[in-house]
Order: structure tokens, then sequence, then C-alpha cells
């Protein structure tokens, strides 16, 4: 892997923008890490989760009387004693972190439900004095089931003769409950239509995909009195935290949550977790602490991924190319609970004077969807830039100049950036690839089996924004501790906010000790979501340090016992501008055309997040993502079995997981900027680095080979399918 930094638009600093090794390396790498599954205490107990083998289906009874007189067994759980309503799984029009929104959500998601309405999800739970009996209380739970008609195909879903999954229909209610597209619109779509030289209409689909994360969801819950501690994975502790009390009906100053470590997020582990309430119940139930591990196959069918998506576009352009109308028609499919949205970025790339965009949240009887790393913008990418792709080739235009001449210079709302520097990444990435060189002018027109392509893509990404605070003590020895409410979900933010620190106070990072993880100790973040992290919580570590040398400034250092305490909790406000993060990436695959494999041979990846705190884990996040796009584009789905419903490809064993094995040398290029807002000018980088991926892949193959796959993932099957027709693709 290679980095290259630009720095025209920054000056240097004394720590940040500095190759730093984690401060906490030595931890993670000789096993003194804690992660949540290292946690042990007295006379803990072990849980287990009973899981609903239908993808539909009544309870009809259920009968835990010999699971119960198991010697051994403490704490049993069903819908019948457990009615905790799990306000974070089920959020109406996917309207994140509001207990208004929470309060009027009408289809409301329990700890357990009855009907169950996917395979995986939680029938009952058993606390035990080990796993071994939890395990054989599970074996004596009798339910009796009434199985209902299921749907898989979020299509199919909302069809008239769909079997319904809630009685309001398949679907999905936004947060006024109404069953309503997401829909956008600017100008007539259908008069530019009517007028527009070329027409062009096509239809992308993206499947389902898993976060795997490292650490598969796991958690520790212990009642002292009234007082809950929970250990978890969470990528937001105060707001598991809140979501926790809410939940249960407790004070919120009755709940604890701590996370020292997690192994990887993804999106998967924002919010409170139906683990977190299950075990908590249990611990309460059984009067001890209760811990509870998912097996990869519970994580992969009881977890939410990336939503799947159809997208259909019909595309309108003048005679030289120019964008007049674009519509974009689609369906999200959400399985049975709503977490998230279910819509679909792409459209804000293009300056066009009419858009239209229309997205169906469907209900399904699959795992659920909601969360994965940039949310909507992998799945909409991959149709948007594959469609446009595909214009350009049918204008005869190169896909860069055609993205150049199309595409968005200010926001949506038409609102300018704090800086921008997107045609620079264009410019250098297709310089740093030569795409002139490497790209087809006629696709597929290699000789022999083996065949290269290229593709290229590009990206604006808003970040997210959110009140965080920063608390900083200094005592007499001159050393500063630093406690901030941020999660490091394995992208270095414990570091980060170390050298932001180090850098305010002009002092070694040595001399900071950072405390995270725990809401007792650290004070409220909101979360880490929506890349965000740098930019919110760095900002009030810079106000926080000022508040202290102001302290300093004025009484001097603290001697013998004194200590100084500042916090700092800022709002910054964007003054009528927008931020983005923007980037472009530059793909080169080779295409067996007997066998049907892709590999990626070259991979560019040029970036402005803004300066770049640490180069040593930035470039680690970019090629992270790349490497998880590679994965989206062509290898993971969640396949299920559609007679029966059930799940075929849930685990590390069952699904195809890109491995180092699938990864590029990826080239990653850093073009810093100061927007004048961020700590020292950062901006976002978290998410950006795999929205890109899928489309240029994509775009890449159809360079190689001549033929436009449409599809996530692109199999051999798909690719053999589509060189040689139905026989060769049902061989492979």
């Amino acid at each position: 892997m290679s980095q290259q930094n630009e720095q025209a638009g920054v000056a240097p600093l004394s720590a940040v923008g500095r190759p730093t090794p984690r401060i906490d390396a030595v931890d993670r790498v000789s096993g003194k890490a804690r992660y949540t599954r290292d946690h042990s205490f007295p006379n803990m107990i072990y849980a287990r989760i009973l899981r609903s083998p239908h993808p539909h289906a009544n309870i009809r009874s259920i009968d835990v009387s010999r699971a119960k007189a198991l010697p051994g067994v403490k704490a049993i759980l069903t819908h019948e004693n457990c009615k905790v309503w799990w306000g974070a799984g089920s959020i109406a029009g996917g309207i994140q972190y509001s207990d208004e929104v929470k309060k009027v959500t009408k289809q409301r998601r329990y700890a357990f439900n009855n009907p169950v309405r996917f395979v995986g999800e939680p029938v009952a739970a058993v606390a035990a004095v080990n796993r071994h009996v939890a395990e054989e209380a599970l074996s004596l739970i009798k339910v009796d089931y009434e199985v209902l008609p299921f749907v898989l195909d979020m299509n199919d879903a909302l069809k008239p003769d769909a079997p319904k999954i809630w009685p309001e229909g398949n679907l999905a209610l936004n947060n006024r409950n109404e069953a309503q597209p997401i829909a956008q619109k600017r100008g007539n779509v259908a008069d530019a239509l009517k007028t527009s030289a070329h027409v062009f209409e096509d239809r992308y689909t993206t499947a389902f995909v898993h976060n795997a994360q490292m650490e598969p969801r796991a958690c520790v819950a212990l009642w002292e009195g009234d007082k809950l501690t929970v250990y978890t994975p969470t990528g937001g502790v105060a707001n598991c935290r809140h979501d926790m009390a809410r939940d249960l009906g407790i004070p919120e100053d009755k709940v604890r949550v701590v996370v020292e470590y997690m192994g990887g997020n993804f999106g998967n582990k924002n919010q409170n977790q139906d683990a977190d309430l299950i075990t908590a119940m249990l611990a309460k139930e059984a009067g001890v602490p209760v811990k509870l591990e998912f097996s990869r196959k519970e994580d992969f069918v009881g977890v939410h991924g990336r939503w799947p998506t159809t997208q259909n576009y019909t595309i309108g352009t003048t005679a030289d190319g120019q964008l007049t109308a674009i519509q974009l028609k689609g369906v999200s499919g959400m399985g049975p609970y709503r977490k998230n949205s279910g819509t679909m970025a792409g459209i804000e790339l293009y300056k066009c004077p009419n858009t239209e965009l229309s997205i169906s949240p469907a209900y399904t009887n699959r795992t659920v969807s909601a969360n994965f790393r940039g949310p909507e913008y992998p799945q909409g990418f991959f149709g948007m830039q594959s469609m446009m792709d595909e214009v350009a080739d049918k204008l005869a235009m190169d896909p860069v100049d055609f993205a150049i001449k199309n595409m968005s210079r200010m926001s949506r709302d038409d609102v300018p950036y704090t800086s921008y520097s997107l045609e620079e990444c264009i410019h250098r990435g297709a310089e740093r690839f030569d795409w002139k060189g490497r790209r087809k002018t006629s696709p597929g027109a290699d000789r022999g089996p083996i065949k290269k392509g290229a593709g290229f893509t590009y990206m604006l990404f808003r970040s997210g924004l959110g009140m965080s605070s920063a608390v900083l003590r200094l005592n007499a020895n001159g050393e500063y501790t630093l406690f901030v409410g941020v999660t490091d979900v394995g992208a270095g933010a414990k570091t980060t906010m170390g050298l932001i620190a180090a850098e305010a106070l002009k002092v070694p990072i040595a001399r900071v000790n950072v405390v995270w993880g725990d809401t007792d100790r650290c004070p409220y973040s909101v979360g880490e979501s929506g890349s965000r992290t740098t930019i919110q919580t760095g900002m009030a570590v810079i106000e926080a340090v000022k508040d202290i040398q102001k302290q300093v400034a004025d009484k001097g250092m603290p001697t013998g016992d004194q200590v100084y305490v500042a916090s700092a909790s800022p709002s910054p406000r964007l003054e009528g501008k927008q931020r983005a993060a923007f980037g472009a990436h530059f793909c080169e695959v080779e295409v067996d055309t007997e066998l049907g494999g892709v590999r990626v041979t070259k991979y560019v990846a040029v970036h402005d997040s803004g300066r770049i705190m640490n180069p040593l884990s930035a470039k680690g996040q970019i090629a992270g993502a790349v490497v998880q796009g590679i994965g989206m584009a062509l290898h993971e789905d969640l396949v299920y079995d559609r007679k029966s419903g059930q799940p075929l490809t849930a685990g590390y064993y069952g699904a195809r997981i890109a491995t180092h094995l699938d990864a590029p040398d990826v080239d990653v290029i850093f073009i810093e900027s100061d927007d004048g807002y961020g700590p020292y000018g950062a901006k976002s980088i978290g998410e950006a680095g795999i929205i890109l991926c899928p489309a240029a892949v994509n775009n890449a193959i159809f360079n190689a080979i001549g033929k436009r796959l449409k599809d996530t993932p692109i199999t051999r099957a798909r690719i053999l399918d589509a060189l040689y027709g139905g026989s060769q693709g049902a061989r492979a």
C-alpha cells in the first residue's frame, strides 16, 4: 500500500499530521486490551437465545416448564414475561436519536415479538450457571408455531397480493406513521425527458451485505441495587445509556455503559442493542451478573446489515451529453423492522435542473437492514455511477469527461461548500492511474481469455453533525487527562483525540492520557456514526484546551493537590455553507472470460478529507474500505432458500467474505485542505472510502469485457451468463 499527501492547502503542524502509532497499540497486540467477552464477575452466569426457525409465524404457546426445572437454570424470558420495547430497533422513518419520534412510532419492535417476522428473531432467552446448561435449556423449550405466509423479495412485498408483515401493509411507515415513499423533486422530469435528445433507461440492484465486523455481538450486565452497568461493544456509549434507560423505564443516571475496546463496528453496533436489553433483563431476573455471547451465525441472521436495493433509472441528455433529467424509482428491503431510512444517495453528484427520486422502503421476512458504513451511499452510488458510466459509453464520451461536464459544484440545496476540490481529486487520480492509457476506448477489446479494463467513480460526502463534549484535567505534575465520550470502533479515535489535544497544548502526545468509553467517567458524545467523531469531538477538545490555557494564564500552574478542570460542548455552525469530503477512485481489473473470475490489479484512491490527523490510520481507513467495497461488489450476499425462508450463507463458513487474497495494493493520495471549520481543517474520512469502490469495480469490468453487469454481487456465474448466455452461467 502506498500513500501520498498533497499539502498545498495546509501548513505543517507539530503533532497533527505526523504518522503516529496508536497509543493503545501495545495493549491491542499483547492481549492486555479487554473486549466485552473478556469481562468476568463473581457469580456470573451465561445466557443463550432461542431463535425463530420460521420467517413468519404466530406463537400460539410457549412452554418453558421443563427448561425452568433444569438444575442450574436461573432465569427465562419470553414475550409473555418481558414486554420491553426496543426503541432503537423500531424507529419510524429511520429517524434516530429523537425521543419524540420514538414515542409516536406505531410499528414497535420488542425484545421478544409475537408474531416472529424473520428467521433468527429472539423467541426466548435463558440464563444458567454455564453455557452447556443454557444450551440444554433451550432444547427443552416447547414452542407451538402457527406458520404464516412470508415474503422475501422486496419487490414482491409491495404487490397487492403479498403476505402482510404488518397490518398496515409492507410499505414502511415514515415518522408520521404514513405509508409513503421517500420522495425528492426538482424541476419537471417528465417534460424534460420529452425534449431530451437522448433518453436512457436501465435497472440496477444491490444485495444484502452483513457488516461482518470481527467481534460478534456480546454483552455483560450486572445490577448493583437499582443501578445497571452494561459492558457492550457500542459505537455510542451516551446514546446507548440514554436508549437503555428509556427502554427499561429507569432514570438515565441509573445506567452505566462501558466499552473498553471493540472489534469493529461499521454501523452494526450503534445505539443500544437487543442483546443489551435481553442481558440486562436476565441479570435483573437472576439477581447476578449475566454474560451473553452471539455466535458468528447468530450475528449474521440476528443482527442488521446493509439494505438491498432495486434501482430503476431514466436519464435524459442533450446531444452533446449535458444532463437534462434524472429519475430514480427504487425499492429498499428493510427486513420486518425499519431501523434506518432506506434511501439511496447519488443524485446529488450531478448538476441537473430536473431530478426526481422515489424510493419505497419495503418490509420483508429477511434479516433486518440498517446502518452500515455510509448507509445509503455504496448501494446508491453503485447504481447511479454505473448508470452514468453506461450513459457516457452510449454517448461515446470518456466517463471522466462526462463527469466533469455534469458534476455538481454546489450542494443539492444550492449552498456553497466550505471548500471544494473535486475536480482536483479527479485530475490527480486520472494522472496517477494513467487513465487514458489503461482505459479501453473499445470495451472488451483485449485479445485472449484474460481481459483488462479500467473504471472510474467520484464522490462528495456530507458528514454528520451533532454535539460532543470534552473534559480536560491538569494536575501539578503537568499531566493532562482528557475525557471524551467516543469509543474507538477500530479507526484509532483514541489516538486522534490525543493528537488534537497535544497539538493544542503544544506538548508531546505522551503527556496526554485519554479516557474514553465509560458514561460514568466521560462526557456526552453523539456517537461514532456519520463520520463526525474527529470533527465534533475534536472541536470540543480544542475548546477545552483553550479553557485550561486561560486558567493557567490567570492563576499559573496548579501546585500541590490542585487540579484544573475544563470542559467544552461546542455546536459548530457552518454559516450558510455545507461541509463535504471529496474523492475519486480509479480501478483496473483482470477478468478471466473462461472461468468468470475477477481480480483487482490496480487501485488509486484520491481523497480530500480536510487535514489528515494521522496518516498511518487514515490510509488504513481508505485501504480497508476499498477491500470492503470489493467484497460488496464481487462476493457478499445473504442468500435465502425461497421455499423455506431459511438463510443459506450465514456466517464466515457459509458466506464469501473478501479476504487479504482479494486485496490489491491501494495507492492512497490525500489532497489536504482546510475548510476553516473542523479541528485544524479536518473533514470526514471514516465512511468515504467504501462509497466509490463497488461502482468503480463494476465499471472496470464493463470496460474489460464489454458487457454491463447490473447486480451485486458480480459473481462468476453472472459474468459467464453475460458473456455466453444462461447455459454457461448455470454451469458456473
